[in-house]
């Protein structure tokens, strides 16, 4: 919006209304005597079911999201499938673009995130339609999340995409504590939730498996305007990562802007601002706020999981990428069972 005192071009926060006591013994009540009975009954009727199910974006709802919207120049979609480094590349894009000053109160109040419809847009995030931040950013760029597949993602040659690709062993460790915090009373077993991660009713899967999600992006790798990452990679070297963004997005940083973003990108700094990173007000939720930030480990998977179930996983998505004639190579994002 423009202020229309100094006439200048200013980013209002949007205001995120935590729940009072009566809305929060409310959600409590909706929950405990509702939703975990329902759940309940529909483990008894099929096995396969899980109410947490029901968060599956549908392929309406995925089609909605980037609805007759066309990329452009200024645009940096931030591509990933859920809990794969998608708030690090986020904070990291953000701040190249602004120089390490990339400053706000909640990162959706600068980052638009089209995946969560036109009303969670206009609870939680700027609109897509908005320029506001391409038109403050001294790079003239504004980053777009996204945890859709190719399939729902307009592709222009003008704008630019970079995609995180972790492994799926990680994703599925993170995962499960992060909706853990999120939805406690309806939080399945680990079992459970390996059932899950393994089929198309996996809750997070915004329509589509990590498979088909890696497959469709890795398809575009050779072109100049997709950069795509490792997880362990940025891990491994966090300024030699910060570069290569830096480069992809045609920015030339200073020492000082530089090492204004290393800081801004480091885990311990994430970590101290975490609630910055949660689309809603802490205390929101009766059993506890939403955990962005847990560990940021990568090779982590055997905290959780059996060799057993991290050889299924590799198994599993090695066979479906085969199935998708994918050539994305395995190794390179996801470490081999016997050394996760």
């Amino acid at each position: 919006m423009v202020d229309k005192i100094t006439d200048k071009i200013v980013i209002t926060p949007i205001k995120r209304h935590k729940p009072g006591p009566v809305g929060r013994a409310m959600i409590l009540g909706i929950t405990y005597l509702l939703l975990v009975p329902i759940n309940w009954l529909m483990g008894i009727f099929d096995k396969r079911k899980h109410l947490l199910s029901s968060m599956i974006h549908s392929r309406k709802s995925a089609e909605k999201a980037f609805k007759d919207y066309c990329p452009d120049l200024g645009d940096v979609f931030v591509c990933t499938y859920p809990k794969s480094g998608t708030n690090w590349m986020m904070q990291m894009a953000h701040q190249i673009i602004f120089h390490g000053e990339g400053e706000y109160e909640n990162i959706l109040d600068v980052i638009s995130w089209p995946d969560m419809g036109p009303r969670g847009n206009s609870r939680f995030c700027i609109p897509l339609a908005s320029k506001a931040v391409q038109q403050l950013s001294p790079e003239h760029k504004r980053v777009i999340k996204t945890h859709l597949s190719t399939d729902y993602v307009p592709y222009n040659e003008k704008a630019r995409y970079i995609v995180v690709i972790r492994d799926p062993k990680e994703v599925f460790v993170s995962s499960y504590h992060f909706v853990a915090s999120t939805f406690a009373p309806l939080m399945p077993s680990p079992a459970k939730w390996f059932e899950l991660y393994l089929t198309d009713a996996f809750p997070l899967s915004f329509g589509s498996s990590w498979a088909k999600h890696a497959a469709g992006y890795w398809a575009l790798h050779d072109k100049p305007n997709v950069l795509i990452l490792s997880y362990a990679g940025m891990k491994k070297d966090l300024p030699g990562t910060i570069s290569k963004v830096a480069e992809f997005l045609g920015v030339d940083l200073s020492p000082a802007a530089f090492a204004r973003v290393q800081e801004k990108c480091t885990f311990a700094y994430m970590k101290k601002i975490d609630e910055k990173f949660i689309p809603m007000p802490k205390g929101s939720l009766p059993w506890g706020d939403m955990e962005m930030m847990r560990e940021g480990k990568s090779g982590n998977s055997s905290e959780m999981i059996s060799m057993e179930q991290q050889r299924q996983i590799d198994a599993h998505f090695r066979a479906e990428l085969t199935a998708l004639g994918s050539t994305l190579p395995y190794e390179e994002f996801a470490r081999p069972a016997a050394l996760a």
